[in-house]
């Protein structure tokens, strides 16, 4: 009983129709209704799967998915329990959630995986050594930049600031900020390829 995929576009939140009455029709198998329930809620499931899944593409599919299962759970909605809204909301932020665990199971299971094969860091610490001298050759070569050199390319990398806002707070045009970006990433290069 799949309904076809449909985009997932945010309709205007005053849209027509009562949620609950429109799901008392699904319950009762309505097509029709199930297509203006689809409309009057996917921007909030959307939301949602948005939110916890964070992954546009995912979180799309959690939210297909989840409207396929309000038509399918209709018929089990019981609306003294609650309103409509939130049993849709509540199993779009259920699915969501799932998604997110599934995920990062998946992540673990990989790692564990590679851990095993030995594909992992066989020495943690050596790792953190290896880090900590790449570190350091970093900052060293940041302290080879001119200071606006390494101003712009600090806001830029470590701040996580756009061009644009670099531009802002320095109060410099975007394309002298662009420039000494690139200038500045430019000799990091050269210096950190001598240094190694």
């Amino acid at each position: 009983m799949g309904r076809p995929r449909r985009h997932l576009q945010p309709v205007p939140s005053g849209a027509p129709g009562n949620a609950n009455a429109l799901l008392a029709s699904v319950a009762r198998g309505d097509s029709d209704a199930f297509a203006a329930l689809y409309d009057l809620v996917t921007p909030t499931v959307a939301g949602i799967a948005r939110r916890v899944v964070r992954d546009p593409h995912q979180a799309d599919e959690v939210a297909q998915e989840v409207l396929l299962e309000v038509w399918r759970l209709a018929p089990t909605y019981d609306p003294s329990k609650g309103s409509c809204r939130t049993w849709i909301a509540t199993i779009a932020h259920r699915r969501s959630v799932d998604r997110v665990r599934s995920e990062q199971a998946e992540r673990n299971r990989r790692v564990r995986d590679a851990e095993r094969t030995g594909a992992g860091d066989p020495d943690p610490v050596a790792g953190v050594v290896a880090e900590d001298a790449e570190r350091a050759e970093v900052a060293a070569a940041l302290d080879q930049l001119t200071d606006l050199q390494r101003q712009t390319i600090e806001l830029a990398y470590y701040g996580g600031y756009t061009y644009a806002q670099v531009a802002e707070i320095l109060e410099l045009p975007l394309g002298t900020v662009k420039t000494r970006i690139r200038d500045g990433m430019i000799r990091l290069r050269d210096t950190l390829e001598v240094t190694s």
